[in-house]
């Protein structure tokens, strides 16, 4: 969603994913359902949210930093929004870019009328674009990738919007899934590989457009359907057209959403997030079990695989770290003192199930390594007599481009070390991954076709499906240059 492709939250042992979008068209609480659905996909953004409504006369924007509720929880914000349409966005931002400039959805005044968008992905191109719009003599109000999108259809020499978004949408590369909304329309699309999630709802006959089926939940919405890879969903008051507008492509969904970005209660393309977690930890079981006296997960994203992976192994499954809920971003970038409590404030042991026992702590994914380690030493202060780990998915070697904010490869503690480096330097007595071939199995797959393989696993393979323009090494020293002077207020 941003882009500045540079290290961001150097600290914060995570990834986020960047965005979620949710739309409503035809109903009299629009502007509300949208903010429920916003608080149902929190955990894609928490910096910050925003929602555009259009009332039949005028199109109406409020937006602001920080959680959905900061912005949303009163009457009074509701009631700035009035109309039966409305789209909204929750966003994570990449660093220097949580400004208000930049929170989401972005509007524009064409000559067709008034136009606003929201975006889940990130475009490897935008940069290059950028540049030759900018020297066509666009002006850019943002830092966002987006903005890009927005002045590509400004540009178009087609009539309707929707043949300018389909003009716009053949310029750029990478992962988008993009609600938009005009006068007459709303309109969902997702990039020809599919590679970020969007599914159709409907409540009380009207439709609903959102990242994931929790966001349906929350408001009582029936499932539809998942908007298709390369498809294109134009909502209008005589119903919805489906449109193929960009070359087939065989479809190559984010894997790691499974793993750890969507909530465990939605379902993807058809599969349980919640039930393929629990099928990955059975198979890391089925890979790398060690004798153990409990199975312990590493709140909250690990709850499900180690769930898994105690049924499969025949142990027990225990909470031996309570989460604090309650501690926001605050900590982060702090002193160096506080710092190195962070892993305290967020995790505490729960002594009483570790104290003497040989435990497996199940994680997602390593990153940095610096929260595993901290949890590692937290395990042994309780008494734990064994520490193994075990990640419920394969080494992230590689950053990723398609909507994530990730480190640098020079980052990545799998991409700089071996396993067994990185077990000594975490602190465990045993350390495995799941194999790519066991995250697949999970996934309903006999094994990755080497060949095509059916997600997109970039971050585990180093096989991005798209073009990488603005990371290429031959031009990645420049589009830099171009940002910073982005950044830095020069152009």
């Amino acid at each position: 969603m941003a882009l500045n492709p540079l290290t961001t939250h150097p600290f914060d042992d995570a990834f986020h994913e960047e965005c979620g979008v949710f739309g409503v068209f035809g109903h009299s609480d629009a502007a509300a359902l949208t903010a429920l659905g916003l608080h149902a996909l929190q955990h894609r953004g928490q910096e910050a949210a925003g929602m555009v409504t259009y009332d039949g006369r005028n199109f109406h924007s409020v937006r602001g930093l920080g959680h959905v509720a900061d912005t949303f929880s009163s009457v009074q914000a509701i009631e700035r929004l009035p109309g039966s349409y409305a789209i909204g966005h929750n966003r994570y931002s990449t660093a220097g870019d949580t400004i208000e400039r930049n929170i989401q959805p972005l509007f524009a005044d064409f000559e067709f009328g008034g136009f606003a968008v929201s975006h889940n992905g990130n475009l490897t191109n935008a940069v290059q674009l950028r540049r030759d719009l900018v020297r066509r003599g666009s002006l850019f109000q943002s830092t966002t990738d987006t903005e890009v999108i927005v002045h590509l259809i400004a540009t178009s020499t087609y009539v309707t919007v929707v043949d300018r978004m389909i003009d716009a949408l053949k310029q750029v590369e990478g992962a988008y899934s993009l609600a938009a909304l005009s006068r007459d329309a709303m309109i969902g699309v997702r990039d020809p590989m599919g590679v970020r999630p969007l599914v159709l709802g409907m409540i009380d006959n009207a439709w609903i457009l959102a990242s994931e089926t929790c966001a349906l939940d929350i408001i009582g919405a029936r499932f539809v359907r998942d908007v298709e890879a390369g498809e294109m969903v134009v909502i209008t008051e005589n119903g919805l057209e489906s449109l193929k507008p960009f070359p087939p492509q065989r479809s190559r969904n984010c894997i790691f959403e499974y793993v750890y970005f969507a909530r465990p209660d939605s379902v993807m393309e058809s599969r349980s997030v919640y039930e393929t977690r629990k099928r990955i930890g059975a198979e890391l079981a089925r890979e790398s079990h060690v004798d153990a006296d409990a199975v312990i997960p590493v709140p909250d994203s690990g709850v499900p695989a180690a769930i898994g992976y105690a049924a499969e192994a025949g142990i027990p499954f225990e909470l031996g770290i309570i989460r604090n809920h309650y501690v926001g971003r605050t900590f982060i970038e702090p002193s160096d003192q506080i710092r190195h409590l962070g892993v305290k404030l967020k995790h505490n042991a729960n002594r009483a199930h570790v104290e003497g026992k040989r435990v497996i702590l199940v994680d997602d994914s390593i990153v940095r390594g610096t929260t595993s380690v901290k949890i590692v030493e937290m395990m042994r202060n309780a008494g734990a007599r064994e520490v193994h780990m075990r990640i419920a998915s394969p080494p992230t070697t590689n950053p990723c481009f398609y909507g994530v904010d990730t480190p640098e490869k020079s980052e990545l503690m799998a991409a700089k070390m071996s396993i067994d480096e990185m077990q000594k330097v975490i602190g465990v007595d045993t350390l495995a991954f799941l194999s790519m071939d066991g995250l697949y199995r999970a996934m309903g797959e006999v094994a990755r076709n080497n060949r095509a393989p059916q997600y997109c696993d970039a971050c585990f393979s180093g096989e991005y499906p798209t073009r990488l323009t603005d990371h290429d090494d031959g031009g990645i020293s420049a589009q830099l240059s171009f940002l910073t002077e982005i950044i830095g207020g020069r152009r």
